[in-house]
């Protein structure tokens, strides 16, 4: 599947060719892509949102006054690998070139850090337009990729310019797009280990005590090591999300004491060590072989240290082995991220502050600090993807080839 894992926020603007979006829905959906899709209320018009929804198997988003819509423009246009708008009206080109953000669509197309690539319908008049081609003219300027009708449906005489491309040219200039991009393999040849995920702790059966990390960032990691030639082992805590890639060994674990055992076992192979799992700091001193009853007046757990497994890697650590902790704050944090970057021997630190709105766990972004013994590097509000792959740049520094 050319575009597997792929995300791609489709947007549909009121044009008759809307009605192609149903097969190019499916089809970027067989390609392995993850679709979302974005209508302008005009495009409505064309075809439902509810037969979109069907085949994308996700929400159609259309009202950006809405709560939902409101909530999620700036998170889609992070959220997206690729934002494809087709069909593109002469309206939405005019938009987008001068920056109008009156619907939700062109909202999200002011947020978006990906590429972007845009397929114009309409009548011919409209299209040869001045106006038109200058809007045109502006958005590769922009940066913005023209999806053009293929020359041989031009020559053929059964169409003209203006015209929408076909849903399977859309798909192979998309999926060539990403087959062109050059994949530095700079860590080839090297074993990385990332932690990810949260620990839970028993208490009996049937309760533990644990947090609200999903993983996420500790995949995206593991993904983007894997994508630039290391051999990765991912060592997980209970999470539903779930790392892909031919050269990623995922280890399920449960409690603080599963992490420690597994990362201890394999570090003493690994150059580069990445703890970004959120490892509980305490679990109970006796965990019940039966369900606790409830029973009248309060109840105490009595909690014990769990081994701390960055400390214990820092000190394991020999020449020429990497290792990368992650510090999530809520006051003094760079203070706190330094006192820890010592401690546990990191060559580096990321450091993310739930202050900071959009990041830590449950959200599919994130804003980091970085730092070191030189001082401090602070990123924009990303994808966790970009995070990722901001956080293996940084490991150029500390990682010889």
């Amino acid at each position: 599947m050319r575009l597997k894992n792929k995300k791609v926020i489709l947007g549909i603007s009121g044009s008759i060719a809307a009605y192609k979006t149903a097969f190019l829905t499916r089809l970027l959906v067989k390609a392995g892509a993850e679709v979302k899709i974005i209508m302008t209320p005009a495009a409505t018009d064309f075809i439902t949102p509810l037969t979109l929804s069907t085949l994308s198997k996700n929400p159609v988003y259309s009202n950006v006054s809405s709560e939902e819509g409101w909530n999620n423009h700036v998170e889609l246009g992070l959220w997206a690998d690729a934002l494809v708008i087709a069909p593109a009206t002469a309206n939405t080109l005019a938009g987008m070139a001068n920056g109008i953000c009156n619907n939700m669509l062109l909202a999200v197309y002011l947020s978006a850090r990906c590429p972007v690539f845009f397929a114009p319908a309409m009548d011919l008049d409209m299209w040869t337009h001045p106006a038109t081609q200058a809007n045109v003219a502006k958005l590769q300027e922009y940066g913005n990729h023209l999806i053009p009708v293929g020359d041989g449906e031009l020559a053929s005489g059964l169409v003209g310019a203006g015209r929408m491309a076909e849903p399977e040219d859309i798909v192979n200039m998309l999926a060539d797009s990403w087959e062109s991009e050059t994949v530095t393999k700079d860590l080839a040849g090297k074993k990385a280990l990332v932690t990810s995920g949260p620990t839970h702790e028993a208490i009996d059966p049937v309760r533990f005590i644990g947090n609200r990390s999903t993983g996420r960032m500790g995949v995206a990691l593991a993904e983007e090591l894997a994508s630039r030639g290391a051999e990765v082992i991912l060592v997980s805590g209970p999470t539903n999300i779930k790392a892909s890639g031919e050269h990623i060994t995922s280890i399920s674990v449960k409690s603080a004491q599963d992490m420690y055992e597994a990362c201890v076992q394999h570090f003493p192979e690994m150059d580069i060590a990445i703890m970004a799992a959120a490892v509980a700091d305490y679990t109970p001193k006796t965990t019940s072989a039966t369900k606790i009853k409830k029973k009248p007046g309060e109840m105490s757990i009595e909690l014990k240290r769990t081994k701390d497994i960055a400390q214990q890697l820092g000190k394991l650590k020999k020449t020429g082995q990497v290792t990368v902790g992650f510090a999530l704050e809520t006051h003094d944090e760079l203070k706190n991220a330094r006192k820890k970057l010592t401690k546990k021997n990191f060559d580096f630190i990321v450091l993310n502050s739930l202050n900071d709105k959009g990041a830590g766990f449950q959200h599919n972004t994130n804003k980091i600090t970085i730092v070191d013994k030189n001082g401090e590097q602070s990123y924009d509000l990303k994808s966790k993807e970009a995070v990722a792959k901001d956080i293996v740049d940084y490991l150029g520094k500390y990682v010889k080839p």
